[in-house]
């Protein structure tokens, strides 16, 4: 129908331009493998040409609607692209191939950035800001599996029987180096997970929230990710100006600490208070046996300093215990310099735990939503058994996840269709939506 009244209306092709028949395709959609035909405007060898029935409907040159895309997409954001090709077919009696599936994935990924970035701020949002931050490293393939990848493959000689397969395999692979040791198997590379959310005062004066959380995450430097919750803290009108309180939470890192300095002077930098008590058990295990009734009396002694916000007074008990214990003996000099490790951590960070006041104020002293963050967004998806990444590719689906725990997908579709609409029509160009490279690791926030 969009064909014949297009034609109806512009029988004639552009100036310098040829129309020729109509050409049939078959595009994927919720209802299988659909044929359609369409006129195809010839403009030359050099430019090419283009199907206008494709561009005034927002369909891309790869063979699939947007609303396949979007499924495809999304679940992959859920579980790994093969399982996405079964839950697929299940429910539509078809579906794209996993490697089609990755590939929608990687195009999408490409909007990711500029859809964060224009994204508007939330409505109805709260009187505090909260940002917390956090880390978690996934499996990534290290160049010696890249080449195995990549290389060659000899011709497939599998034995018929199901047994002897695993058998062949290990001898065309050759023994396995033995691992040395600290070599670890994971090649982790981090993630950096933010959660920022608004909290506001009720009549009882208590804080109620969290409203309008949202989490972002990536494979860039921390230093991006301190940036960004910047932008966003000042789209949510939390700048520097406004006299709003802004409070982060962390676990401490230093270089978090440096970033934070310098993007968010105003803001109350908090130390997540399990960190802070994990350092004390820590402390208490180079004093006590483990297990002991002294351990955890003298650590309950130590959390009610902590948690009354007179950190000076632990630490001042750690120099005692430095000085009490001897210099020489079995296994001595490892424990003075944990010792002198976690002193050092906690005196650095004193100013970041008046935990006493922050509770007074209703404010927070853990990082618990962010901790959640990173199990739910990082490590239920990029961290099973098995899988091996590559950042730059992983990256794509690490945004698109966060997208979907925003609750955000569907604005996102509509922004990558109408975006990409515009952009064809503006040129008269069809397009691909789908991606086969690496997506560039966003740099915003690094010069």
């Amino acid at each position: 129908m969009r064909e014949a009244n297009r034609q109806q209306l512009d029988p004639t092709a552009e100036k310098g331009s040829k129309r020729q028949g109509l050409k049939d395709r078959l595009i994927g959609t919720t209802f299988g493998k659909v044929r359609y035909w369409r006129t195809y405007i010839y403009r030359g060898k050099s430019e090419g040409g283009y199907y206008p029935l494709d561009i005034e409907l927002g369909l891309p040159r790869d063979g699939f609607s947007m609303l396949v895309r979007s499924y495809a997409a999304r679940l992959a954001t859920k579980m790994s692209y093969a399982q996405c090709v079964t839950v697929f077919g299940s429910f539509l009696q078809w579906s794209p191939c996993q490697k089609t599936i990755e590939e929608m994935v990687l195009g999408l990924g490409k909007h990711t950035h500029q859809w964060f970035a224009s994204s508007p701020a939330p409505e109805n949002d709260g009187e505090i800001l909260i940002v917390q931050i956090d880390s978690k490293a996934t499996p990534t393939a290290t160049e010696g599996e890249l080449s195995k990848r990549r290389g060659k493959r000899d011709k497939d000689h599998k034995p018929v029987s199901q047994r002897h397969r695993g058998k062949a395999a290990r001898k065309r692979r050759g023994p396995k180096k033995r691992k040395k040791k600290g070599d670890k198997s994971k090649n982790g590379k981090m993630t950096t997970v933010v959660v920022m959310y608004t909290l506001k005062r009720n009549a009882d004066g208590l804080l109620d929230g969290p409203i309008n959380k949202k989490v972002y995450a990536s494979y860039a430097p921390k230093r991006h990710a301190v940036a960004i919750a910047r932008r966003e803290a000042d789209k949510r009108g939390f700048d520097d100006q406004s006299g709003k309180l802004v409070q982060i939470v962390t676990d401490g890192d230093n270089d978090l600490a440096r970033y934070i300095e310098f993007f968010f002077p105003s803001a109350i930098h908090t130390i997540d208070v399990f960190h802070a008590t994990e350092y004390l058990w820590k402390a208490g295990g180079c004093l006590y046996k483990e297990g002991s009734q002294e351990l955890l009396e003298w650590v309950e002694e130590q959390k009610e300093h902590l948690y009354g916000g007179r950190v000076s007074e632990i630490v001042e008990e750690l120099d005692k215990r430095i000085a009490l214990l001897p210099k020489k003996g079995p296994g001595m000099k490892n424990r003075r310099k944990a010792l002198e490790n976690i002193r050092e951590y906690l005196n650095k960070r004193v100013s970041k735990m008046d935990y006493k006041t922050l509770n007074e104020q209703d404010l927070e002293i853990s990082s618990g939503a962010v901790e959640g963050a990173v199990n739910y967004v990082v490590a239920k998806r990029f961290d099973s058994g098995g899988m091996r990444w590559i950042k730059e590719r992983a990256e794509a689906l690490l945004q698109l996840r966060c997208i979907e725990v925003n609750d955000d997908w569907d604005k996102f579709i509509s922004y990558v269709h109408d975006k990409t609409s515009r952009q064809a029509q503006a040129i008269n160009q069809n397009f691909f939506l789908k991606g086969k490279g690496k997506v560039q690791l966003p740099t915003y926030g690094l010069n």
